[in-house]
């Protein structure tokens, strides 16, 4: 697939402030700021050309620029926890002149992802056409027909009405899983107050990743969870070089 190579750049997004676990984007995982997980990320694909990072933090951007990535500083109006995603890559496409046709957006708080996730995703909006394409993890047991309601008085509604009751018998449902998002340039683009993910294009498109593939840090057990997985990793490396 030589005629797709290098033809995305990668948008690493790592704000300063973090109310769940603070200073969280520049926190070592395993040794490794966590913000330079998400870069590394980008480094080892093969599909990406150019590596940006958006973020307002000193310590992120340091951090950002060890990894391999150029800097685009995030303006304040960008950086609190009102701004949206595709405002704060489109500024760093702009800020930085860059024209590539597909754009990734890679979270810089999700430092545990499948090998191969970015060239997957970079593939698939290539192959298909669409506007974008966004990783899915399935749901688990924390599917919606066993989500429920309460009530002021503790009273149990289900979410949505049925009888299933054995795991296997569940329709498949999956949720985004905040590994990859590949965008096209234009879709990028379109902008719709009305519709906050107009940006995604109409044309949706999604690949699965299998459960726990990708840990999104949000709070001190994702931490332990992600440095849990990649403690594993470096032990299977190492027996596998034995």
């Amino acid at each position: 697939m030589n005629d797709v190579e290098r033809i995305a750049t990668a948008v690493v997004i790592g704000r300063a402030g973090s109310r769940g676990l603070p200073g969280k984007n520049a926190m070592p995982v395993a040794g490794v700021p966590m913000i330079a997980r998400s870069v590394g990320h980008a480094v080892e694909s093969a599909r990406v050309g150019r590596i940006l990072c958006s973020t307002d933090g000193e310590a992120i951007a340091a951090a950002a620029s060890a990894a391999g990535a150029e800097i685009v500083k995030r303006p304040s109006p960008l950086a609190d926890d009102q701004a949206t995603v595709d405002s704060a890559v489109r500024h760093a496409i702009e800020a930085s002149g860059d024209r590539a046709p597909i754009v990734v957006i890679l979270y810089g708080n999700i430092p545990v992802r499948p090998p191969g996730l970015v060239d997957r995703a970079v593939e698939a909006l290539h192959a298909s056409g669409a506007d974008s394409v966004q990783s899915y993890s399935p749901v688990g047991k924390h599917h919606p027909y066993w989500t429920c309601r309460l009530d002021e008085a503790g009273q149990v509604s289900q979410w949505e009405p049925n009888t299933v009751h054995r795991r296997q018998d569940l329709p498949p449902a999956f949720i985004p899983d905040g590994g990859v998002i590949a965008v096209t340039r234009t879709s990028l683009f379109r902008v719709d107050p009305e519709r906050p993910h107009a940006f995604l294009g109409d044309d949706r498109r999604g690949i699965e990743n299998p459960p726990g593939a990708v840990v999104d840090v949000d709070d001190e057990i994702d931490l332990l969870v992600a440095e849990a997985i990649l403690a594993r990793r470096a032990r299977q490396a190492g027996e596998d070089a034995g």
